[in-house]
């Protein structure tokens, strides 16, 4: 028996090969038809049901019937989560990055946090902060406003939007690492299989 409201579920999956040759929208199809089989499974494992998908104006996903979900893909993976609380998952390809790029996603005392390799911390103060955005319903305009305050370690942190406090799990892959704000629940990752 699952437990929904203390479990979550995140799915990877990965893209098949012929998917992955895919351009345009043919790709951006496939990749959204492969994250919601992704946020299915998580359904199924966390004893949820979604019928539907439906985003605002801004495509931010809607809840439905009290199921919180969240997509993200990448053009080699993909994922998708199901909760009851609100809930942010995002993907990363893990490349190198330029220090603008540092400097735009984290200011000085939040790299004082960081013990170790700045490119990998990037990505994972990117994809935690893509994760609470996505959880609060904010793009990211919001960015400047969530923030990382504390590291516990490789595969947690904490951030803050707007004084919530949204702990954040981390999931390392081969050349990705995936983000997903937990509530404090027991996270169950699905790891992709080729």
């Amino acid at each position: 028996m699952t437990h929904a409201s203390t479990q979550l579920f995140p799915v990877i999956l990965p893209v098949s090969d012929a998917d992955q040759r895919l351009h345009g929208r043919d790709k951006v199809k496939a990749l959204s038809r492969l994250a919601r089989t992704a946020l299915m499974t998580s359904c199924e494992k966390s004893g949820l049901y979604l019928d539907a998908f439906p985003k605002n104006e801004k495509r931010v996903p809607i809840p439905v019937g009290g199921v919180y979900w969240s997509l993200t893909h990448k053009s080699d993976m993909v994922g998708g989560v199901a909760s009851l609380l609100p809930v942010g998952m995002d993907l990363e390809t893990i490349r190198p990055v330029n220090d603008a790029l540092l400097a735009k996603v984290a200011d000085d005392s939040e790299w004082q946090l960081v013990d170790g390799d700045r490119q990998r911390a990037f990505f994972r103060f990117w994809t935690a902060k893509e994760a609470v955005l996505k959880a609060v319903g904010k793009g990211m305009v919001g960015l400047s406003r969530c923030r990382v305050v504390a590291i516990a370690d490789d595969a947690r942190m904490t951030l803050t939007y707007e004084e919530t406090r949204w702990p954040v799990a981390h999931f390392w892959l081969g050349g990705h690492v995936a983000a997903l704000t937990t509530h404090h629940l027991d996270v169950f990752w699905t790891p992709p299989r080729r």
